[in-house]
C-alpha cells in the first residue's frame, strides 16, 4: 500500500514516531472503509449496463410477442421482475458494499416493474391510463432506494412523480394528484436527508439539489385555482426561500453548479419579476378588494409559504436575503395594482433595473467577473423586454443597445486593467 511505504520512509528518517505513524495508518484505513475506493466510471458502467440489458430482454420479446400464448406472455411478463429480484436479493446478500452492484440492481428491477405491469396490462386487457399506471410503478419502487441505498432510483422515482402530477394534474384537471403527489414526495425526503448528512458533497447529492427545487416548482401550480396572481406571488415566495437554503450554511459553501437552490431561486426570481414589467400583466390585473383579494383559496398557500420564510429567519436565525425583501416589495406592488396600472409597472422596472446596477457594483467592489457580467445581463434583458414592449421609436432602441453594449464592453476592460491582464 502507497501511503504504508510513505509513513515507514517518514518513520525511518525519523521525521515521525511510532505512534504518529499508527494514527495516521489507522486514519486512511477508516477512511477506506467509510468510503469504498471504487471508480465513479465502473458505477456509470454498471447502471447503463443493467438499464441496457433490461432494454434488450424487452425488445427481444416484443419482436416475438405476436406469436406468443397467453400463458408463455405471462411467463415473460413477469420474467424482467423475477430477474430483477433475484438479481436484487444477490446484491443484499453478496455484493451490499459495492455502490456500482448495488445501483446497477435498483435500476434494473426498477425498469423490470415497469415492463411487467404493461406486459401484464397489455395481455389482460387491464383498463387504465399513464397516471394510473406511473402511480403503481412509483408505489411498488418506493422501498427500492431505501432497501439498495440506490441514489439514482430515488432521482428516478422524483423524477417519476413529478411526471405523475403533471400527466394527472395538469392534462386531467384531477384534484386527487395534489395531495398524492406530496405524500409520495414526503416518502422520498427521509432518504435525501441521508444523502445530506453522509453524502453532502456528492454527486448524487447535487443532483437533488437541482430536481427538488425543479420538481417542487412544476408541482406548485397544481394548488391554482381562481387567482393566477397570487400564484405568482406564490412562486415568488417559493423561489426566495429556495434562494434562502442556498444561503445556508450547508449550502454556500458548494460550488454553484451543486447549489441548484441558489442558482434556480434567483434566476427564477429574475424571471417573475420581468414577467411583471411588462404592461400586459397590470392590464389585465382583475381589479378587487383587498378582502376578495385574501379570500381566494390561493392566499392558504401564500401564507403557508410566507410562514416558512418566518419560521426560518425569526426561529431558525437563518440570515435574511434580498429576495425575501423583494417578495415583500412585489407584495406591495401587487396591491397598488389592484387601483393603479401605471405606477406598479414603473416601480418594477425601476427595482428590475437596480438589481442589475447592484450585480454590477459587487462584481466590480470583488473583483468578480461573472457577478459584474451577470449584472449587465440583468440590464440588457430589460432593454430588450422594453424593445418589444415600449413603443419606441428604432433610433432610441438602437442607442439603447448601443449604450448597453458598450457598458459591457468598458466594465469588462476596465476589470481586466484591473487586474493588468490588458494594458
Amino acid at each position: 500500500m502507497k501511503i504504508t511505504n510513505q509513513v515507514n520512509e517518514l518513520l525511518q528518517a525519523g521525521v515521525i514516531s511510532d505512534e504518529t505513524a499508527a494514527a495516521i495508518e489507522a486514519f486512511y484505513l477508516n477512511k477506506k472503509n467509510e468510503q469504498p475506493n471504487q471508480s465513479r466510471l465502473i458505477i456509470a458502467f454498471g447502471i447503463l449496463g443493467a438499464t441496457l440489458i433490461g432494454l434488450g430482454l424487452i425488445l427481444i420479446i416484443a419482436h416475438n410477442w405476436d406469436n406468443l400464448s397467453r400463458l408463455v406472455k405471462t411467463f415473460f411478463a413477469f420474467l424482467p421482475l423475477v430477474i430483477g429480484q433475484a438479481f436484487g436479493l444477490y446484491v443484499l446478500y453478496r455484493k451490499y458494499e459495492s455502490i456500482a452492484w448495488r445501483e446497477g440492481a435498483a435500476v434494473f428491477i426498477f425498469f423490470g416493474v415497469a415492463a411487467s405491469i404493461a406486459m401484464v396490462s397489455q395481455v389482460y386487457n387491464i383498463p387504465g391510463d399513464m397516471a394510473d399506471f406511473l402511480l403503481t410503478w412509483m408505489l411498488l419502487v418506493l422501498p427500492l432506494f431505501y432497501l439498495l441505498r440506490s441514489s439514482i432510483t430515488a432521482m428516478l422515482y422524483l423524477i417519476g412523480i413529478t411526471t405523475y402530477a403533471i400527466v394527472a394534474g395538469y392534462f386531467k384537471s384531477a384534484t386527487d394528484p395534489v395531495w398524492t403527489f406530496w405524500l409520495l414526495l414526503v416518502a422520498l425526503l427521509p432518504y435525501y436527508y441521508y444523502l445530506l448528512q453522509r453524502k453532502p458533497g456528492g454527486n448524487f447529492t447535487a443532483f437533488f439539489h437541482w430536481l427538488l427545487p425543479a420538481s417542487l416548482i412544476i408541482c406548485l401550480g397544481l394548488f391554482a385555482e381562481k387567482s393566477e396572481e397570487l400564484m405568482l406571488f406564490a412562486y415568488l415566495l417559493l423561489l426566495a426561500l429556495f434562494y434562502l437554503i442556498g444561503n445556508h450554511s450547508r449550502f454556500n459553501a458548494l460550488k454553484l453548479a451543486s447549489n441548484g437552490y441558489l442558482v434556480i431561486g434567483l434566476l427564477g426570481s429574475l424571471g417573475i419579476l420581468l414577467f411583471l414589467s411588462f404592461d400586459d400583466f397590470w392590464q389585465s390585473w382583475v381589479k378587487m378588494s383587498i378582502v376578495e383579494l385574501f379570500s381566494q383559496p390561493e392566499s392558504l398557500l401564500v401564507a403557508l409559504l410566507f410562514s416558512l420564510a418566518v419560521y426560518f429567519l425569526f426561529l431558525k436565525k437563518w440570515q435574511a436575503t434580498p429576495l425575501l425583501w423583494l417578495s415583500v416589495f412585489v407584495f406591495i406592488i401587487f396591491i397598488v395594482g389592484l387601483y393603479f396600472v401605471l405606477v406598479p409597472l414603473i416601480l418594477v422596472n425601476i427595482f428590475y433595473l437596480i438589481i442589475g446596477i447592484y450585480y454590477v457594483k459587487q462584481g466590480a467592489d470583488d473583483d468578480h467577473l461573472g457577478l459584474l457580467n451577470f449584472g449587465l445581463l440583468i440590464v440588457t434583458s430589460l432593454v430588450i423586454a422594453r424593445f418589444f414592449d415600449a413603443n419606441l421609436s428604432f433610433v432610441i432602441r438602437g442607442l439603447l443597445f448601443l449604450l448597453v453594449g458598450s457598458g459591457f464592453f468598458i466594465a469588462n476592460y476596465q476589470m481586466l486593467k484591473k487586474r493588468k491582464i490588458v494594458k
